[in-house]
Protein backbone atom coordinates (compact mmCIF):
# COMPACT_ATOMS: atom_id res chain seq x y z
CA UNK A 1 0.00 0.00 0.00
CA UNK A 2 1.62 3.19 -0.76
CA UNK A 3 2.16 6.17 1.86
CA UNK A 4 -0.54 8.51 0.65
CA UNK A 5 -3.64 5.48 0.45
CA UNK A 6 -2.11 4.68 4.17
CA UNK A 7 -2.76 8.30 5.21
CA UNK A 8 -6.12 8.73 3.56
CA UNK A 9 -7.00 5.04 5.16
CA UNK A 10 -5.72 6.35 8.58
CA UNK A 11 -7.64 9.77 8.57
CA UNK A 12 -10.63 8.27 7.84
CA UNK A 13 -10.44 5.34 10.34
CA UNK A 14 -9.20 8.23 12.65
CA UNK A 15 -12.10 10.49 12.07
CA UNK A 16 -14.27 7.22 12.29
CA UNK A 17 -13.26 6.83 16.07
CA UNK A 18 -13.53 10.60 17.02
CA UNK A 19 -17.15 10.42 15.74
CA UNK A 20 -18.50 6.86 17.12
CA UNK A 21 -16.09 6.48 20.10
CA UNK A 22 -15.58 2.64 18.82
CA UNK A 23 -13.32 1.26 16.24
CA UNK A 24 -15.33 0.76 12.60
CA UNK A 25 -15.47 -2.93 12.04
CA UNK A 26 -14.98 -2.59 8.14
CA UNK A 27 -12.86 -0.46 5.67
CA UNK A 28 -13.44 -0.47 2.06
CA UNK A 29 -11.24 0.88 -0.88
CA UNK A 30 -11.98 1.56 -4.67
CA UNK A 31 -9.10 3.29 -6.17
CA UNK A 32 -9.23 6.28 -8.88
CA UNK A 33 -8.95 5.23 -12.73
CA UNK A 34 -7.37 6.94 -15.70
CA UNK A 35 -8.55 5.76 -19.58
CA UNK A 36 -5.60 7.27 -21.44
CA UNK A 37 -7.40 6.29 -24.46
CA UNK A 38 -11.17 5.47 -24.87
CA UNK A 39 -12.58 8.55 -23.36
CA UNK A 40 -16.04 9.41 -24.55
CA UNK A 41 -16.94 6.77 -25.86
CA UNK A 42 -18.61 3.64 -23.62
CA UNK A 43 -22.10 5.40 -23.15
CA UNK A 44 -22.24 4.31 -26.89
CA UNK A 45 -20.91 0.91 -26.24
CA UNK A 46 -17.42 1.30 -28.03
CA UNK A 47 -14.04 -0.05 -26.64
CA UNK A 48 -11.76 1.55 -23.36
CA UNK A 49 -8.37 1.19 -22.37
CA UNK A 50 -8.13 1.86 -18.69
CA UNK A 51 -5.71 1.37 -15.22
CA UNK A 52 -6.81 1.78 -12.01
CA UNK A 53 -4.19 3.96 -9.48
CA UNK A 54 -3.11 3.45 -6.16
CA UNK A 55 -5.26 6.60 -5.08
CA UNK A 56 -9.04 6.45 -4.49
CA UNK A 57 -12.05 6.75 -2.10
CA UNK A 58 -11.55 5.21 1.96
CA UNK A 59 -15.09 4.46 3.61
CA UNK A 60 -14.55 3.37 7.62
CA UNK A 61 -17.82 2.01 8.40
CA UNK A 62 -19.92 -0.13 11.04
CA UNK A 63 -23.30 -1.95 10.70
CA UNK A 64 -26.65 -0.07 11.99
CA UNK A 65 -29.03 -2.50 12.36
CA UNK A 66 -32.31 0.17 12.52
CA UNK A 67 -31.57 0.49 8.81
CA UNK A 68 -30.30 3.83 9.17
CA UNK A 69 -27.38 5.27 6.95
CA UNK A 70 -25.52 7.93 8.52
CA UNK A 71 -22.10 8.98 6.40
CA UNK A 72 -19.97 11.75 6.70
CA UNK A 73 -16.98 13.23 4.37
CA UNK A 74 -13.57 14.78 5.44
CA UNK A 75 -13.94 16.29 2.00
CA UNK A 76 -17.32 17.80 2.79
CA UNK A 77 -19.18 19.72 5.92
CA UNK A 78 -22.29 18.21 5.60
CA UNK A 79 -23.39 14.86 7.54
CA UNK A 80 -25.97 13.03 5.24
CA UNK A 81 -29.14 10.04 6.41
CA UNK A 82 -31.41 8.39 5.12
CA UNK A 83 -32.52 4.89 5.29
CA UNK A 84 -32.02 2.16 3.22
CA UNK A 85 -35.85 1.68 2.41
CA UNK A 86 -36.45 5.29 2.22
CA UNK A 87 -34.29 6.99 0.02
CA UNK A 88 -35.77 10.37 -1.30
CA UNK A 89 -37.38 10.16 -4.61
CA UNK A 90 -35.09 12.76 -6.04
CA UNK A 91 -31.90 13.71 -5.70
CA UNK A 92 -31.07 16.45 -2.71
CA UNK A 93 -28.31 18.37 -4.60
CA UNK A 94 -25.68 17.75 -2.27
CA UNK A 95 -22.59 15.39 -2.13
CA UNK A 96 -24.38 12.17 -0.89
CA UNK A 97 -26.39 12.04 -4.05
CA UNK A 98 -24.28 9.23 -5.55
CA UNK A 99 -24.83 7.03 -2.30
CA UNK A 100 -28.37 7.76 -2.31
CA UNK A 101 -28.98 7.36 -5.73
CA UNK A 102 -26.60 3.58 -5.01
CA UNK A 103 -28.94 2.43 -2.25
CA UNK A 104 -31.95 2.67 -4.60
CA UNK A 105 -30.35 0.98 -6.85
CA UNK A 106 -29.18 -2.03 -5.17
CA UNK A 107 -32.72 -1.56 -3.13
CA UNK A 108 -34.50 -2.49 -6.53
CA UNK A 109 -31.98 -5.74 -6.61
CA UNK A 110 -31.78 -7.07 -3.02
CA UNK A 111 -33.62 -6.70 0.46
CA UNK A 112 -31.66 -3.74 2.30
CA UNK A 113 -32.63 -4.17 6.24
CA UNK A 114 -28.76 -3.14 7.68
CA UNK A 115 -27.22 0.52 7.61
CA UNK A 116 -23.99 1.46 8.55
CA UNK A 117 -22.40 4.60 9.64
CA UNK A 118 -19.77 5.78 7.82
CA UNK A 119 -16.92 7.65 7.45
CA UNK A 120 -15.42 9.01 3.76
CA UNK A 121 -12.22 9.82 2.80
CA UNK A 122 -10.54 10.61 -0.81
CA UNK A 123 -6.72 10.74 -1.41
CA UNK A 124 -6.66 12.92 -4.13
CA UNK A 125 -8.35 16.36 -5.11
CA UNK A 126 -11.89 15.56 -6.59
CA UNK A 127 -12.18 16.05 -10.58
CA UNK A 128 -10.91 13.93 -13.63
CA UNK A 129 -10.73 10.42 -12.10
CA UNK A 130 -13.99 8.97 -11.53
CA UNK A 131 -14.59 9.99 -7.73
CA UNK A 132 -18.19 9.71 -8.16
CA UNK A 133 -17.94 5.98 -9.52
CA UNK A 134 -15.10 5.22 -6.83
CA UNK A 135 -17.55 6.14 -4.34
CA UNK A 136 -20.58 4.36 -5.20
CA UNK A 137 -18.29 1.30 -5.85
CA UNK A 138 -17.22 1.60 -2.18
CA UNK A 139 -20.30 2.57 -0.21
CA UNK A 140 -22.04 -1.01 -2.44
CA UNK A 141 -19.06 -3.17 -0.87
CA UNK A 142 -19.40 -1.79 2.62
CA UNK A 143 -23.59 -1.80 2.19
CA UNK A 144 -23.77 -5.21 0.41
CA UNK A 145 -20.89 -6.55 3.62
CA UNK A 146 -23.25 -5.34 6.41
CA UNK A 147 -27.12 -6.75 4.26
CA UNK A 148 -24.50 -10.26 3.64
CA UNK A 149 -25.28 -9.34 0.17
CA UNK A 150 -22.77 -10.26 -2.79
CA UNK A 151 -22.55 -8.78 -5.73
CA UNK A 152 -20.75 -10.52 -9.25
CA UNK A 153 -18.63 -8.32 -10.91
CA UNK A 154 -21.29 -7.38 -13.84
CA UNK A 155 -23.92 -6.57 -11.27
CA UNK A 156 -21.90 -4.11 -9.41
CA UNK A 157 -20.68 -2.08 -12.02
CA UNK A 158 -24.63 -1.81 -13.69
CA UNK A 159 -25.91 -1.21 -10.33
CA UNK A 160 -23.12 1.53 -9.62
CA UNK A 161 -23.59 3.03 -13.52
CA UNK A 162 -27.65 2.97 -12.76
CA UNK A 163 -27.09 5.21 -9.65
CA UNK A 164 -25.65 7.95 -12.20
CA UNK A 165 -27.90 7.63 -14.55
CA UNK A 166 -31.51 7.54 -13.00
CA UNK A 167 -30.36 9.04 -9.81
CA UNK A 168 -28.31 11.92 -10.24
CA UNK A 169 -28.68 12.09 -13.78
CA UNK A 170 -25.55 12.06 -15.70
CA UNK A 171 -25.60 9.81 -18.96
CA UNK A 172 -22.06 8.22 -18.02
CA UNK A 173 -21.05 4.93 -19.36
CA UNK A 174 -19.74 1.93 -17.77
CA UNK A 175 -15.80 3.12 -18.43
CA UNK A 176 -15.09 4.28 -15.05
CA UNK A 177 -16.73 1.64 -12.87
CA UNK A 178 -15.85 -1.29 -14.67
CA UNK A 179 -12.17 0.15 -14.64
CA UNK A 180 -12.39 -0.18 -10.75
CA UNK A 181 -13.99 -3.12 -10.40
CA UNK A 182 -12.00 -5.13 -13.52
CA UNK A 183 -7.88 -3.41 -13.17
CA UNK A 184 -4.73 -5.49 -12.12
CA UNK A 185 -1.79 -3.84 -10.69
CA UNK A 186 0.91 -4.06 -13.53
CA UNK A 187 -2.02 -4.99 -16.16
CA UNK A 188 -3.91 -2.74 -18.70
CA UNK A 189 -7.67 -3.42 -18.65
CA UNK A 190 -9.13 -3.80 -22.41
CA UNK A 191 -12.49 -3.66 -22.56
CA UNK A 192 -15.31 -4.01 -24.90
CA UNK A 193 -18.50 -1.89 -23.59
CA UNK A 194 -20.84 -4.04 -26.30
CA UNK A 195 -20.95 -7.46 -24.35
CA UNK A 196 -18.06 -6.96 -21.51
CA UNK A 197 -15.57 -8.92 -22.42
CA UNK A 198 -12.52 -7.88 -21.55
CA UNK A 199 -8.25 -8.85 -21.08
CA UNK A 200 -5.80 -7.95 -18.86
CA UNK A 201 -2.78 -7.05 -21.02
CA UNK A 202 0.11 -8.13 -18.59
CA UNK A 203 3.03 -4.74 -18.62
CA UNK A 204 5.82 -6.31 -21.53
CA UNK A 205 8.99 -6.66 -20.03
CA UNK A 206 10.52 -5.51 -22.66
CA UNK A 207 8.00 -2.15 -21.93
CA UNK A 208 10.34 1.02 -20.42
CA UNK A 209 9.53 2.18 -16.86
CA UNK A 210 6.81 4.74 -16.27
CA UNK A 211 4.71 6.18 -13.67
CA UNK A 212 0.99 7.97 -14.04
CA UNK A 213 1.69 11.06 -12.85
CA UNK A 214 -1.87 13.40 -11.76
CA UNK A 215 -1.80 17.02 -12.85
CA UNK A 216 -4.86 18.57 -10.79
CA UNK A 217 -6.19 21.70 -12.74
CA UNK A 218 -7.42 23.98 -9.34
CA UNK A 219 -10.63 23.53 -10.99
CA UNK A 220 -13.73 21.85 -9.83
CA UNK A 221 -17.40 21.77 -11.30
CA UNK A 222 -20.39 19.46 -11.28
CA UNK A 223 -20.62 16.58 -14.09
CA UNK A 224 -24.38 17.12 -14.16
CA UNK A 225 -24.23 20.97 -14.83
CA UNK A 226 -21.61 20.62 -16.84
CA UNK A 227 -21.95 20.07 -21.48
CA UNK A 228 -21.12 15.88 -20.54
CA UNK A 229 -25.22 15.17 -21.10
CA UNK A 230 -25.54 17.38 -24.15
CA UNK A 231 -22.51 15.43 -25.76
CA UNK A 232 -24.26 12.48 -25.12
CA UNK A 233 -27.18 13.15 -26.61
CA UNK A 234 -25.41 15.15 -29.88
CA UNK A 235 -23.42 11.98 -30.56
CA UNK A 236 -26.84 9.48 -29.81
CA UNK A 237 -28.21 12.08 -32.74
CA UNK A 238 -26.19 11.41 -35.18
CA UNK A 239 -26.46 7.56 -34.49
CA UNK A 240 -30.19 8.37 -35.39
CA UNK A 241 -29.48 10.05 -38.36
CA UNK A 242 -27.06 7.54 -39.58
CA UNK A 243 -29.81 4.70 -39.33
CA UNK A 244 -32.65 7.29 -41.17
CA UNK A 245 -30.43 8.05 -43.75
CA UNK A 246 -29.24 4.19 -44.22
CA UNK A 247 -32.57 2.57 -43.95
CA UNK A 248 -31.50 1.08 -40.72
CA UNK A 249 -34.03 -0.17 -38.16
CA UNK A 250 -33.62 2.07 -35.26
CA UNK A 251 -36.10 1.90 -32.22
CA UNK A 252 -36.33 4.44 -29.35
CA UNK A 253 -33.72 7.30 -29.39
CA UNK A 254 -32.70 6.59 -25.94
CA UNK A 255 -31.57 2.73 -26.97
CA UNK A 256 -29.46 4.18 -30.22
CA UNK A 257 -25.58 3.89 -30.69
CA UNK A 258 -22.95 4.37 -32.89
CA UNK A 259 -21.35 0.96 -32.33
CA UNK A 260 -24.72 -0.13 -34.38
CA UNK A 261 -23.76 1.79 -37.12
CA UNK A 262 -21.08 0.58 -39.79
CA UNK A 263 -18.42 2.88 -40.20
CA UNK A 264 -19.18 2.93 -43.86
CA UNK A 265 -22.65 4.16 -43.41
CA UNK A 266 -20.69 7.26 -41.61
CA UNK A 267 -18.44 7.71 -44.58
CA UNK A 268 -21.55 7.81 -46.46
CA UNK A 269 -23.67 9.95 -45.18
CA UNK A 270 -21.02 12.12 -43.10
CA UNK A 271 -22.21 15.36 -44.77
CA UNK A 272 -25.69 15.00 -44.06
CA UNK A 273 -25.02 15.25 -40.22
CA UNK A 274 -24.84 18.55 -38.56
CA UNK A 275 -21.41 19.79 -38.33
CA UNK A 276 -21.39 19.32 -34.08
CA UNK A 277 -22.99 15.87 -34.73
CA UNK A 278 -20.37 15.05 -37.47
CA UNK A 279 -17.81 15.90 -35.17
CA UNK A 280 -19.07 14.02 -32.13
CA UNK A 281 -19.39 10.63 -34.10
CA UNK A 282 -15.59 11.61 -35.97
CA UNK A 283 -14.25 11.16 -32.21
CA UNK A 284 -16.38 8.36 -31.44
CA UNK A 285 -14.65 5.74 -34.64
CA UNK A 286 -11.66 7.57 -33.90
CA UNK A 287 -11.51 6.70 -30.45
CA UNK A 288 -12.50 2.88 -31.00
CA UNK A 289 -9.35 2.57 -33.71
CA UNK A 290 -7.28 4.47 -31.41
CA UNK A 291 -8.12 1.93 -29.07
CA UNK A 292 -7.57 -1.10 -30.63
CA UNK A 293 -3.75 0.02 -31.97
CA UNK A 294 -3.45 0.90 -27.99
CA UNK A 295 -3.87 -1.88 -27.32
CA UNK A 296 -1.74 -3.92 -29.72
CA UNK A 297 0.67 -1.45 -28.53
CA UNK A 298 0.66 -2.38 -25.09
CA UNK A 299 0.81 -5.97 -26.10
CA UNK A 300 3.93 -5.63 -27.46
CA UNK A 301 5.50 -3.04 -25.20
CA UNK A 302 5.70 -0.41 -27.17
CA UNK A 303 5.06 2.34 -25.14
CA UNK A 304 6.08 5.18 -27.05
CA UNK A 305 3.11 4.43 -29.63
CA UNK A 306 1.01 3.48 -26.80
CA UNK A 307 1.52 7.32 -25.49
CA UNK A 308 1.12 8.83 -28.79
CA UNK A 309 -2.47 7.49 -29.48
CA UNK A 310 -2.79 8.78 -25.59
CA UNK A 311 -1.98 12.78 -27.00
CA UNK A 312 -4.15 12.07 -30.16
CA UNK A 313 -7.00 11.13 -28.22
CA UNK A 314 -6.77 14.19 -26.18
CA UNK A 315 -6.70 16.10 -29.34
CA UNK A 316 -9.45 14.32 -30.74
CA UNK A 317 -11.40 15.27 -27.20
CA UNK A 318 -10.35 18.81 -27.62
CA UNK A 319 -11.54 19.38 -31.49
CA UNK A 320 -14.00 16.72 -32.24
CA UNK A 321 -15.63 16.32 -28.92
CA UNK A 322 -15.45 19.76 -28.06
CA UNK A 323 -14.43 19.68 -24.38
CA UNK A 324 -12.00 21.07 -22.10
CA UNK A 325 -11.69 23.92 -19.70
CA UNK A 326 -8.70 26.08 -20.79
CA UNK A 327 -6.89 25.18 -18.16
CA UNK A 328 -7.07 21.41 -18.63
CA UNK A 329 -6.43 22.07 -22.50
CA UNK A 330 -3.35 24.63 -21.46
CA UNK A 331 -2.16 21.51 -19.34
CA UNK A 332 -2.70 19.30 -22.11
CA UNK A 333 -0.21 21.63 -24.56
CA UNK A 334 2.27 21.77 -21.81
CA UNK A 335 2.44 17.94 -21.63
CA UNK A 336 2.84 17.78 -25.66
CA UNK A 337 5.79 19.25 -25.69
CA UNK A 338 7.66 18.22 -22.01
CA UNK A 339 10.56 16.10 -22.45
CA UNK A 340 9.62 12.50 -20.49
CA UNK A 341 6.34 12.30 -21.06
CA UNK A 342 4.78 10.25 -23.18
CA UNK A 343 1.47 10.34 -23.55
CA UNK A 344 -1.43 12.21 -21.79
CA UNK A 345 -4.63 13.83 -21.79
CA UNK A 346 -7.26 15.43 -19.64
CA UNK A 347 -8.44 12.80 -17.84
CA UNK A 348 -12.56 12.43 -17.26
CA UNK A 349 -15.10 14.63 -19.41
CA UNK A 350 -12.65 17.23 -19.74
CA UNK A 351 -14.80 20.24 -17.78
CA UNK A 352 -13.10 20.15 -14.52
CA UNK A 353 -10.22 18.31 -12.79
CA UNK A 354 -7.17 16.80 -14.11
CA UNK A 355 -4.71 15.31 -16.49
CA UNK A 356 -3.09 12.71 -16.49
CA UNK A 357 0.25 11.41 -18.11
CA UNK A 358 2.35 8.09 -18.29
CA UNK A 359 6.15 9.31 -17.26
CA UNK A 360 9.93 8.48 -17.33
CA UNK A 361 10.33 7.91 -14.12
CA UNK A 362 14.34 9.36 -14.71
CA UNK A 363 12.52 12.48 -15.79
CA UNK A 364 10.19 13.04 -13.19
CA UNK A 365 11.53 15.94 -11.57
CA UNK A 366 12.55 18.07 -14.54
CA UNK A 367 8.61 17.04 -15.71
CA UNK A 368 6.82 18.74 -12.46
CA UNK A 369 9.28 21.16 -12.73
CA UNK A 370 8.23 22.24 -16.36
CA UNK A 371 4.73 21.77 -16.30
CA UNK A 372 3.80 23.54 -12.39
CA UNK A 373 6.01 26.42 -14.37
CA UNK A 374 4.36 27.04 -17.31
CA UNK A 375 0.71 26.37 -15.76
CA UNK A 376 1.27 28.79 -13.39
CA UNK A 377 2.71 31.14 -15.53
CA UNK A 378 -0.41 31.02 -17.69
CA UNK A 379 -3.01 30.81 -14.20
CA UNK A 380 -1.06 32.51 -11.59
CA UNK A 381 -4.52 32.77 -9.26
CA UNK A 382 -4.33 28.84 -9.57
CA UNK A 383 -1.52 28.73 -7.23
CA UNK A 384 -1.88 27.05 -4.18
CA UNK A 385 -4.74 25.26 -6.11
CA UNK A 386 -2.87 22.91 -8.57
CA UNK A 387 -1.28 20.39 -7.94
CA UNK A 388 0.84 17.45 -8.92
CA UNK A 389 0.92 13.76 -7.67
CA UNK A 390 3.04 10.70 -8.52
CA UNK A 391 0.60 7.36 -8.86
CA UNK A 392 1.21 3.64 -9.83
CA UNK A 393 -1.53 1.07 -11.79
CA UNK A 394 -3.56 -0.58 -8.72
CA UNK A 395 -6.03 -3.49 -8.43
CA UNK A 396 -9.98 -2.64 -8.51
CA UNK A 397 -11.86 -2.42 -5.26
CA UNK A 398 -11.39 -4.16 -2.20
CA UNK A 399 -13.16 -4.71 1.80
Amino acid sequence: MEQGQILSQMDCEQKFRQTYRREPEGLSFCPYRVCPIGAHSDHNLGKITGLAIDKGIHIAYSPKQNGVVELSSLQFEKRAQWHVRAVPETRQDDWADYLRGATRELGRRHTLNVGLSGVIEGSLPIGGLSSSAAVIIAFLKAICTVNGIHLGDTELIETAKAAENNYVGVSCGKLDQSCEVFSRKDHLLYLDTRDDTYELIPTAPSMKPYFIAIFFSGVERTLAGSRFNMRVDELRSAAYALKAYAGMDYGKFGDTNLREVPFEVFERFRDRLPDNWRRRAEHWYGEYDRVCRGAEAWRRGDLEEYGRLCFESGLSSIENWETGSEELKTLYTIMRHTDGIYGGRFSGAGFKGCCMALVDPSMEEAVFRNVEEEYLSAFPALRGHYGAYVCHSADGVKI
